[in-house]
């Protein structure tokens, strides 16, 4: 193959995501493609959709589209969607939107590349036909162990279905087992996924039919990529994954996830290790022991209660209520004081009272949350609650989301200033330029997750930039606020290599 074929992965949506736009560009690394940044540079642009909710599939399609527009200056030859998207509508999605020239699903992946270069040279593949992907699997979670080689998993590190062309570095470590991935990117931080796929049966919810079942990944196999990414400068590793909560359950047993955490956090380079997606009716007492007492786990609790009406949650095929909850968290703060605590809620769900409602911002006002993600109710194709009577008109919904929006905002950005005179460890990530003002370093306190929690801004006593790198890690005190963003004064280093560690 010339090495002038080149390849961007453009990614949407989750960090579940992220893990297989690398997964994939390591796959085509070691079949000899160019990995670049930028689009525009390249042959193919490869767009990795998000087909979770309606603004997520806009999205989608509006990057297909902005790909298919490169064209015209001659370089970008070919787009392809691949990605939950592609996999969830496939044939429908290509008769749709012509402007891509492949829609590829999931069963793709082990030979990207050699679709890539028949579509360059002209074919036009097959789109993908969808189904549900939950019937792949058995029903039982323990016979699933021998029979999910033999369905793709992007993210699960599976056999590929060509040998590498080169032996290049980013998909051959020194040592231990192989690690297909390449790195997109030069965060401190990047996300490891632990498992795929979901068994719950979320009445609002799409992503086990074209996730499918769910299945964990061998523990040996988490740890040795962990260990991969911390040879590259990850500093910390965000476990992901549809359900943490259900690790290890097709595996025989649910404690894994309790020691698989200590193994993470001792790795060589490995400073911090972030637990994500907990749900509430599946969390263990041992779990939260486990990252309560495991150093370098941070104290952050990622927990998506989605509403807080008992009767309403059982309409979700949920399980709890505002008591059960609060009585969560109070577990969660009686081994973690200073714990970071995010959820997502919906409103505006079909047969959603006012009642309900009420329900849900008294539970908000008294769960001093740190983030909380607020969503509109939408229909989602092939769900149950597509079908449900009660459903309330865009107006009604968009007042609601409006109105918990708003109170959140004015609870996260009181529960952020509660933590003005606490010392948090940050991470040092980026550096803000504002401008004319001066430049800010920017980082995360454990208690923050990426991208969507908030972040620090470290100062210096006079309001200057502290000299730290992107990858340090140091003591701060809080000394304000800025909405759910914290502004923290680094502590003198005692480290004789510097302020960071």
């Amino acid at each position: 193959m010339s090495s002038a074929r080149s390849v961007a992965v453009v990614t949407l949506g989750c960090t579940r995501n992220e893990v297989d736009s690398e997964e994939l560009a390591g796959r085509l690394a070691s079949q000899g493609w160019t990995l670049v940044e930028d689009a525009a540079e390249a042959d193919v642009a490869v767009v990795n959709t998000c087909g979770f909710v309606e603004q997520a599939k806009k999205d989608s399609v509006d990057a297909l589209l902005e790909a298919n527009e490169l064209k015209q200056t001659g370089r970008t030859q070919k787009v392809v969607a691949v990605g939950c998207m592609a996999e969830r509508y496939g044939e429908q999605l290509a008769a749709e939107l012509p402007e891509a020239d492949a829609v590829l699903g999931f069963d793709s992946y082990a030979d990207m590349s050699t679709h890539l270069r028949n579509i360059l040279a002209g074919e036009r593949p097959a789109s993908h036909v969808p189904r549900d992907r939950r019937r792949l699997l058995p029903i039982s979670p323990s016979d699933r162990r021998g029979a999910a080689g033999a369905v793709s998993l992007p993210g699960h590190q599976q056999e590929e279905t060509a040998e590498p062309l080169v032996p290049l570095e980013q998909v051959a470590p020194a040592t231990g087992p192989r690690v297909v991935r390449a790195r997109l990117d030069g965060r401190p931080w990047a996300p490891l996924k632990i498992a795929s796929g979901c068994d719950r049966r979320c009445a609002f919810c799409a992503i086990p039919m074209f996730r499918g079942a769910f299945v964990s990944r061998a523990p040996a196999e988490i740890v040795a990529e962990g260990a991969w990414l911390a040879e590259r400068g990850v500093k910390e590793l965000f476990l992901v994954s549809e359900n943490t909560t259900s690790y290890g359950k097709d595996l025989g047993d649910l404690r894994l996830v309790d020691a698989l955490l200590p193994e993470l956090a001792e790795l060589p380079g490995v400073e911090r290790v972030r637990v994500s997606y907990l749900q509430p009716a599946e969390i263990r007492p041992e779990l939260l022991d486990a990252m309560a007492r495991t150093p370098g786990v941070v104290p952050y609790f990622d927990i998506s209660f989605q509403h807080a009406s008992g009767p309403l949650l059982r309409r979700m095929r949920r399980f709890g209520d505002r008591a059960s909850f609060l009585g969560l968290l109070e577990q969660v703060r009686d081994r973690v004081p200073e714990a970071g605590i995010r959820t997502n809620v919906i409103v505006g769900f079909p047969g959603e009272t006012e009642e309900d409602l009420a329900e849900l911002t008294d539970f908000l006002c008294e769960a001093r949350l740190d983030v909380v993600g607020v969503f509109g109710y939408s229909d989602e194709d092939g769900t149950e609650a597509e079908d449900y009577e009660g459903k309330h008109d865009e107006d009604t919904i968009r007042e609601r989301v409006e109105r918990v929006s708003a109170l959140v905002e004015e609870l996260t950005a009181q529960r952020a200033a509660d933590r003005i005179g606490t010392r948090v460890e940050v991470l040092v990530e980026s550096v803000e330029d504002e401008g004319e003002e001066l430049p800010r370093l920017v980082g995360r306190a454990g208690q923050q997750g990426p991208d969507v929690d908030g972040v620090t801004y470290l100062v210096d006593d006079d309001g200057g930039m502290p000299s730290l790198q992107p990858g340090d890690i140091v003591t701060a005190t809080v000394v304000a606020t800025e909405g759910v963003d914290l502004v923290a004064v680094p502590e003198p280093s005692t480290d004789p290599r510097g302020p960071g560690r």
